[in-house]
């Protein structure tokens, strides 16, 4: 009989491993094919343009200009939207753990706008009193700006007002924030007026000009967003869960709030206020692969990426003598999945 039980406690443990085990393989088929996705976006945006030079740049000799428009102008661009793709996906993904808010992200939920509204008035004040402005001092701003509004919808999410109230804290803040960027345009003059649509439509031909080294902070907090699957794993269960199985909640969300301030607000900083990135990516990775975070946060990474690149090709490519805002791009494309997930979501309640 002992060995009975033992022989039907091992065929157990066998089989949940290889039910683990295949959905490891799935999710690393996964995995593969977004970076190969990626990838080919990358290799397209490359190569889009009107100079006709691409990869072909790194094994023919090729003219001064050709040399410029791919080292100086494409691939930094196209670099930047892997990144700031990657963020805001990844963001979305985070928030919407931190929150309990399947529909959390940086820009519905008034982190973008904050940080937006915070740079612009920061841009405002120092052409007002006639200040040298440096990049850091927009960055900072628009730091401070993410990170106000997150820590005010953390406090609302502790009292437990359900999602309706953070939607609509974060619509509030949204409408206060494009309130006074409209007044802000009103008043501006040319020279400034250009830059203002430029931080409330979305562009990624500014941060591409800005040192590379700007960029390590961002990096290193995405690398470390993405370690952060299992902990998310644990925190989805609940604090008194994580607790039992020994994850510290009440020291881990600061730091999640401020790797996704941090990014939130280097995305808004370096190309404007582009929505619904956060929201789409995680979501519908969700619906097709399931909801485990230690697969969804690098999985939400690389589409962001992917799709914030595709979004750029574009942007770039629909009109002859100029460029769409990117911003306008991301949500002609993701309005409409956010109303079907709403209206989704409503039909399952």
């Amino acid at each position: 009989m002992v060995q009975l039980d033992q022989l039907n406690m091992s065929a157990h443990r066998n089989g949940l491993h290889g039910l683990f085990g295949a959905q490891q393989r799935r999710y690393r088929r996964w995995l593969l094919s977004l970076a190969v996705v990626l990838m080919a976006a990358v290799v397209l945006s490359l190569q889009s343009g009107a100079v006709g030079v691409g990869l072909d740049v790194l094994w023919r000799p090729v003219s001064a200009l050709e040399q410029q428009v791919f080292w100086q102008l494409r691939l930094p661009r196209t670099l930047l939207a892997v990144l700031v793709g990657a963020s805001l996906a990844l963001c979305g993904a985070v928030l919407q753990v931190l929150l309990h808010n399947p529909l959390a992200e940086p820009g519905l939920i008034g982190i973008s706008s904050g940080a937006s509204l915070a740079a612009v008035l920061t841009l405002s004040l120092a052409a007002w009193l006639g200040w040298h402005l440096p990049h850091w001092g927009v960055s900072l701003s628009a730091f401070a700006g993410a990170l106000v509004v997150t820590l005010l919808l953390m406090l609302l999410s502790r009292r437990r007002l359900g999602q309706g109230a953070l939607l609509l804290f974060g619509v509030a803040v949204g409408i206060f924030a494009n309130a006074i960027l409209t007044w802000l345009l009103y008043l501006a003059d040319d020279a400034s007026l250009r830059t203002f649509l430029f931080w409330m439509m979305g562009s990624l031909g500014y941060g591409q000009r800005l040192p590379w080294g700007w960029w390590l902070p961002a990096i290193f907090a995405l690398l470390w967003l993405v370690r952060q699957g299992r902990r998310l794993d644990l925190l989805a269960l609940g604090e008194q869960q994580a607790r039992l199985q020994g994850l510290n909640a009440h020291q881990l969300r600061p730091r999640l709030v401020l790797a996704v301030c941090l990014l939130t607000a280097f995305s808004v900083a370096m190309s404007g206020v582009i929505g619904f990135v956060g929201l789409l990516v995680p979501h519908l990775l969700r619906l097709l692969a399931g909801g485990r975070q230690r697969f969804l946060l690098p999985a939400s990474a690389l589409a962001g990426a992917a799709l914030l690149v595709l979004a750029d090709v574009l942007a770039r490519q629909t009109l002859v003598s100029g460029e769409l805002p990117i911003g306008a791009v991301t949500a002609t494309l993701g309005a409409p999945v956010f109303v079907w997930l709403l209206v989704k979501r409503h039909a399952d309640a």
